[in-house]
């Protein structure tokens, strides 16, 4: 059940936060554009994807370091994503690590 709920995340996540990328490192694409091409969820999505480095020590250190990052990043996936409310802290800086 675990592994389900990470793959569930990561598809949740992934895709949108792989096209607000692609969308955002286009050549030449002014930041109107990219923001106007990358969707409503990009500055969500960006909220997780800082997270990384405060999900990596929370990992590392068996959740003995939280990161206020990390803080912000698990609180809106938890409003977003029911399945990210029945995950624990771990599997979801797992989750944010593996995007």
């Amino acid at each position: 059940m675990p592994r389900l709920i990470l793959a569930s995340l990561l598809l949740a996540f992934a895709l949108p936060a792989l096209a607000g990328s692609f969308a955002g490192s286009s050549a030449g694409a002014s930041s109107a554009g990219s923001s106007a091409s990358s969707g409503s969820t990009s500055g969500d999505d960006k909220v997780v994807l800082q997270a990384r480095d405060d999900a990596a020590s929370f990992v590392a250190s068996e959740g003995r370091i939280r990161g206020a990052q990390l803080e912000a990043a698990l609180r809106q996936l938890r409003e977003r994503d029911a399945a990210a409310r029945e995950a624990s802290d771990m599997q979801l800086a797992q989750a944010i690590l593996a995007l």
